[in-house]
């Protein structure tokens, strides 16, 4: 059960002055998604205590930026045609006013008068697209439909450790609904100071700049 104190917290922690971010001027970016489907307490420390996470010294996340950086330079046309993409466009800036906002790698235009996102990961493809793809993948989903309003049912991922390689994954009006769920939880948490129960995957914690002062590890 989620509770709106900081009960158990550090005195560190406690004492810190901080100010709940504006709901006229927050929205919530795919980085932000990111980070609370890794664990709801990241979101806690960073977006309501205004703790920084110094995440320059993470190594994928280094490697991810330069990634996105040179993905101009990865132009795997031959599968875009494999999938019937007939025009794109690339690093695509969009909000909602459902509070969301993101920078897109590409919106591709389908020959089936579809539309999708396709998103590039530093990262090795493991037979399985992990949920926090998948949830970033319906936010952008989310955005280009309300954009260009054209049907939008699935998206693209290429992983770049794995030879460029592309997987589709299917974008349901089910996970349309979960990603609503996911805001408001996330918007609970930042702009009310509800304190959200912490990931139930362990060995999350031993990758996380706040085990120090996560109640979990005290």
């Amino acid at each position: 059960m989620r509770e709106s104190c900081t009960e158990g917290l550090s005195e560190f922690t406690k004492n810190m002055n901080h100010e709940i971010v504006d709901a006229a001027v927050f929205s919530i970016t795919a980085s932000d998604l990111l980070e609370y489907l890794f664990c709801p307490r990241f979101t806690y420390f960073e977006l309501y205590l205004g703790i920084p996470e110094h995440e320059e010294r993470r190594f994928k996340v280094r490697k991810g930026r330069t990634i996105h950086e040179d993905k101009a330079k990865i132009n795997p046309d031959y599968l875009r045609k494999k999938i019937g993409c007939i025009d794109r466009k690339k690093s695509v800036y969009l909000s909602s006013p459902k509070g969301i906002r993101g920078i897109i790698d590409e919106v591709l235009f389908l020959n089936d008068g579809s539309i999708a996102a396709l998103d590039y990961k530093y990262a090795e493809y493991k037979e399985v697209t992990f949920k926090n793809h998948q949830y970033q993948l319906t936010l952008y989903s989310q955005l280009i439909h309300e954009h260009f309003h054209m049907p939008v049912n699935r998206g693209f991922i290429i992983y770049t450790r794995s030879n460029n390689k592309l997987v589709e994954v299917p974008i349901s009006e089910r996970m349309y609904a979960n990603l609503d769920i996911i805001i408001e939880d996330i918007l609970n948490v930042v702009q009310k100071g509800m304190y959200p129960e912490a990931t139930k995957y362990k060995a999350r914690c031993l990758d996380c700049c706040y085990k120090n002062i996560c109640e979990k590890v005290i």
